[in-house]
């Protein structure tokens, strides 16, 4: 066997590779492999986790949603509750307010009528007291004299005849 330098290089060259190969297919080869499954494996299992994440981010979300909706239909209740309870009490208050006012009304009214009724007979009492002393001094005027006084028995006489 007559190498020539290219050929030995060739030969040293392939020599050298299969030896390098059976080397680091016995002591690199199954260290790196392992490596790189440990590395796929931690990233199979980091995008596991990104996904539950996502899901557990979509169902937090969902939940928000739910407990905001929740939460907006019972402020609409109580804001519904608290309108009612402020028009009952105002119907409330009118109707108080125009029962009172009419008591009031009436109230007046029977002291108006009774107030009237005392000033009615206060005005009897001084019209008749007067009517007596107006007749009283027509009377003595007109019956100063005894033939005054004769002439009116007999009209009065002539009247209860008549009747």
């Amino acid at each position: 066997m007559n190498f020539t330098a290219p050929e030995s290089l060739v030969f040293w060259t392939t020599l050298i590779f299969i030896v390098f190969f059976f080397l680091l297919k016995k002591f690199a080869w199954v260290p790196i492999l392992a490596a790189v499954r440990g590395r796929e494996e931690s990233i199979n299992k980091a995008l596991l986790a990104a996904e539950e994440a996502r899901q557990e981010i979509h169902n937090l979300q969902a939940d928000n949603q739910r407990i905001l909706q929740e939460a907006r239909l019972e402020r609409d209740a109580m804001i519904k509750e608290a309108r009612e309870i402020k028009e009952k009490m105002i119907a409330d208050a009118k109707a108080e307010a125009q029962a009172e006012g009419a008591k009031i009304i009436e109230q007046a009214k029977a002291t108006i009528n009774s107030e009237k009724n005392a000033a009615m007979a206060e005005l009897k009492n001084q019209v008749s007291g007067l009517s007596l002393e107006i007749a009283e001094k027509i009377l003595k005027s007109e019956l100063s004299g005894k033939e005054a006084q004769s002439a009116m028995v007999e009209k009065m006489l002539d009247d209860v005849k008549l009747n």
